[in-house]
């Protein structure tokens, strides 16, 4: 799994020592009477901060019902036709459509022959693949059963460092487990994330401190209003750190993922990088704004358009970009074949290029059915 276990250490209340109420006898001092104190009254409850929930139990049983544990089983079918087990997974989903659609993550179905989805109620149902991404590592699947209990998907974006989250996953094979933090960071990208399964993938994550373990992958972090607003996906090994696709980006691909089963990725045929200050002030730029333009492919729509080596690209079809990852992600959603402005800073001069993207080389087919593959009876 893509997930990495992570030790989990239990967390203990330290005090220190207070000094004895009891008196101590000082010299000959004659003893004099005290009245009895009457009996302290009880200390009023905590209340807690605003906004700060006092139990998440009703969130829980609000949602509960619509994650969902997946268990995969990867076959090989030999030339008698007889097939063999050679893998089983475990992960965790949910329903964000009543009709039966389920988000979870790529690398829990990935290579998985038969997919079956138990919900809380024991109920068990085959699952097939309707789309999936492995750039981004999100999956969409599919069950017969209609009028289901589903997640709201919320606004990331709006979702704040500090804000309160829930995860509720399969961590370990345990079913419907809660685990509750904060959104810690916004904006984590492979970089900070290590080991992912695709090192050019699509990364923004949400970090959270809600404790996530392997078999929670695929889950849903929740928010106070019971809404979703990532996909658990990852952990930074032996930290308790936890790391979910923010659902906004999630949102993006689903009416491609439903309708296409996968994402047709476009590319303007350019290497880009953050702009650094030693950058900045090689080429007398205002800032460390936009992607630097580092390499431009032969014969790409990059070079048609007139874009060469040192360019700083500072908008994309009139969104501001703020570093690298952000021309990479709305590039290559706009599509092959559609012309693009891209505002571009050279030197002290900055102006608009027109490009028609091209599509991205090296992306994966859309899910097949099961095909045979050479192997032992």
């Amino acid at each position: 799994m893509l997930v990495v276990a992570a030790g989990c250490s239990a967390r203990r209340a330290h005090t220190s020592p207070t000094p004895s109420s009891e008196p101590v006898a000082v010299g000959a001092a004659p003893v004099v009477p005290v009245a009895p104190v009457a009996p302290a009254a009880p200390a009023a409850p905590v209340v807690p901060l605003a906004g700060a929930p006092q139990t998440f139990a009703g969130l829980v049983k609000q949602a509960d019902g619509a994650v969902v544990f997946v268990k995969t089983l990867q076959e090989q079918r030999g030339f008698t036709g007889r097939r063999r087990v050679v893998g089983q997974g475990v992960g965790s989903g949910f329903v964000y459509d009543p009709s039966g659609l389920i988000l979870t993550n790529n690398h829990v179905v990935e290579d998985a022959t038969e997919i079956r989805v138990v919900f809380a109620s024991k109920q068990e149902l085959p699952a097939t693949i309707v789309g999936r991404d492995p750039a981004t590592d999100v999956a969409v699947l599919k069950v017969a059963e209609r009028g289901l209990p589903a997640l709201a998907l919320a606004d990331s974006d709006a979702t704040r460092v500090g804000d309160w989250v829930v995860a509720i996953g399969n961590p370990f094979g345990l079913s419907h487990t809660v685990s509750a933090g904060i959104i810690s960071a916004k904006g984590r990208t492979n970089s900070d994330v290590q080991g992912l399964g695709d090192p050019s993938g699509y990364y923004n994550f949400l970090q959270t401190d809600a404790l996530i373990n392997p078999g929670n992958s695929g889950g849903p972090l929740i928010d106070m209003n019971g809404q979703v607003v990532g996909i658990n996906t990852a952990i930074r090994q032996g930290s308790g750190i936890g790391f979910a696709i923010p659902i906004n980006m999630v949102k993006e691909l689903l009416p491609m993922l439903v309708k296409e089963g996968r994402i047709r990725r476009s590319a303007i045929g350019v290497a880009v990088s953050s702009v650094l200050e030693e950058d900045s002030e090689r080429l007398r730029l205002d800032g460390t704004q936009g992607a630097l333009v580092r390499q431009v492919m032969a014969g790409g729509p990059g070079e048609r358009a007139g874009l060469q080596p040192d360019d700083v690209i500072l908008a994309f079809e009139g969104q501001e970009i703020s570093g690298p990852e952000r021309l990479r992600w709305l590039a290559s959603l706009a599509g092959p074949g559609k012309e693009v402005t891209l505002r571009v800073r050279r030197g002290s001069r900055s102006f608009d290029l027109k490009t028609i993207l091209g599509e991205l080389p090296g992306q994966e087919r859309a899910p097949a059915p099961f095909q045979e593959t050479p192997g032992f009876p």
